[in-house]
This record gives structure tokens, sequence and C-alpha cells, in this order.
């Protein structure tokens, strides 16, 4: 997948009959998917190129002053959409001049002009140009006048309502990965770089890496059976999302959760500072707790560890999946 930053280096003859879609897609969840499903589909079909057009930071920030918690960051959407087959994307500054640009100019100039499209697929919620007037039924109204083909996917609804970036967030910030895993149509994950942390989990036995979430919003805190793609692989893992309590700096506690990863088969973690790793949240396993002594701690690291074993035992499949 081949990624474009900024509309300045956009111009038709960097793709070949492209077929569009545009949107934030935080979370790229099964709504996002079919969209982009779409696009994709179409695309091979004419045998052209599928083509995202995403903004780097969310369009709220600059149209309210602030911006929803983010489900997965840029280099996140980056990751999954090129999963799904997406040819290139072009990301770029949600900025006064694209918010003041009116719905047709936005079409005749960006998405006709810029890109050469003549195929736009968009989501039945998605507007654009000022004031949010173009969306998908004025697009299709309008088509003749642009020369271009539209598609609107139908909206995918859940068993408890259409299906949304926001209920997803409340889903993981209630702690119920069931429910915003079945909406998001993955495992929920986060995607971090991994970072040096101060080694407590090397010294008593157990390596860890750290992860910078980059703002990405993560499960509460607790201790999670999970799996992590580390260099394209794979790696049944633990992961502990907490303050470490047991361990205390100058007399405090660590006010702001961190995220650790012990990886069950890859005792590498020291290799890998400043790659990106996806951790994917499996099962919850129990809550963070303060322990007594260092060897309790110890102990009860070593019954996580075999929990996960023997759950990714029993799901033999899980523990290959990317």
């Amino acid at each position: 997948m081949i990624r474009i930053a900024g509309l300045a280096d956009v111009s038709p003859d960097r793709f070949r009959d492209p077929v569009v879609t545009l949107g934030v897609f935080d979370g790229v969840h099964l709504g996002h998917r079919r969209i982009i499903g779409e696009a994709v589909s179409w695309a091979r079909d004419v045998r052209g190129t599928a083509v995202i057009l995403t903004f780097e930071l969310h369009p709220q920030l600059l149209l309210i002053g602030k911006s929803p918690a983010t489900l997965t960051s840029l280099e996140h959407r980056l990751r999954l959409f090129e999963s799904l087959g997406v040819d290139v994307v072009v990301t770029t500054q949600f900025d006064e001049a694209l918010r003041d640009l009116a719905a047709d100019a936005f079409v005749e100039r960006i998405l006709v002009g810029a890109f050469g499209s003549r195929r736009i697929v968009l989501g039945p919620t998605n507007t654009f140009g000022r004031g949010g007037l173009g969306n998908g039924d004025w697009l299709r109204q309008h088509a003749a006048r642009f020369g271009i083909e539209v598609r609107v996917p139908d909206r995918v609804a859940g068993p408890e309502g259409p299906i949304s970036s926001t209920r997803i967030r409340a889903a993981i910030d209630r702690g119920d990965l069931r429910a915003a895993s079945a909406m998001l149509g993955r495992p929920v994950s986060v995607l971090g770089t991994v970072v040096r942390g101060d080694a407590r989990g090397r010294t008593i036995g157990f390596p860890t890496a750290n992860l910078d979430l980059h703002h990405e919003q993560r499960p509460p805190i607790g201790v999670y059976v999970t799996r992590a793609i580390v260099r394209g692989k794979a790696v049944p893992s633990v992961a502990n999302i907490g303050v470490r309590p047991t361990f205390k700096r100058d007399g405090t506690q660590a006010v702001e959760a961190v995220v650790e990863v012990h990886l069950l088969n890859w005792d590498a973690a020291r290799e890998i500072y400043g790659e990106q790793v996806e951790v994917e949240f499996l099962e919850r396993v129990r809550d963070e707790k303060r322990f007594e002594s260092v060897d309790a701690l110890r102990e009860q690291i070593e019954t996580d560890r075999e929990a996960a074993r023997r759950w990714f035992a029993a799901r033999p499949a899980e523990s290959e999946k990317v």
C-alpha cells in the first residue's frame, strides 16, 4: 500500500481508474469495512486503484475545538487499511481551507480534479463540504453533473442498533470486549511503540514490552490474555494495564496507567525497542492489585501466564491469526 502525505502531491496521473472513498474511519469497524470493501471490490472490477482520503487529525478538533477519544491512531488505521486491500491512502490535515470549501467545489477540485476519480464510494453518514452540506444523497443527485458514479453502502447494524465509533468507545470504556469486538469485526486492539521502561519485569523473570499508545483508547485497568503482532508474526501474550501498585516511586505509585506486554513464546522484548507492536485483547483475566512482596507478585504473574497458555491451548487457531 502506498501512502501519500498531503493533497499537494495528488494528481490524476498517480492513479489508474481510481475508486475513492473518504472519511476518518476511526476504529475501522464493520461499518467502515463495508464502505472500504465496496471501494476495493469496485476497483478490482474495473482494474483500477482503491484509494482512501483520510485525515491526520479528527475534523471535530477544528469544527468544535475538541476531538473524541481516538480508537485508532493514524498509523493503526493505515495498517488496518492495508489489511483490507486498499492500494493508496492519502492523508491530509483538515484545515480552514478544506472546512470552508463548498460541497460542489470539493467534488470538482479534489475528487474529480486532483484524484481524477469518476467513481466515488461514500458512507451513509458521511458529510463533506462547507457546513457538511454534501452527503451521499446529494452526491447521487448531482452525479451526472460531475460525470461520476456514486455508491453509498447501507449502514451496518448490530443487535443493539447501528454500529458507530461512539458506541465502540463506550463498550471499551466499560470493559465489554465482546460487544466492542462484535462491532469492530476484529478483536479490540491497540498499536503502540515499544519504549524503554524501568526493566522491573526483567528483573523478576518476566520481561515485558512497554508500549506508548500515542493516545489510542485502551481497555480498563487489569490483566488480559492478548495476542501481540510482532514483525508480522502472531505471538501469544499477557498484557497488564495499570499503575503497578506493588512498586513505588519515591513513596508514590505511578499515576498514569501503562501497558506492559509479556510475550509467551518470544523472550526478545529488548530487541524490539522503537518498533510498532499491535496488541489484541482476547479475554480479561483479573483486576490489577497490590502484592505485599515481589515474590507474591512473581507467583501471580506465573499463574496469569499459565492461564493464558491454557486459553491458547484450548484454541490453537488463535495463536496463529494475524
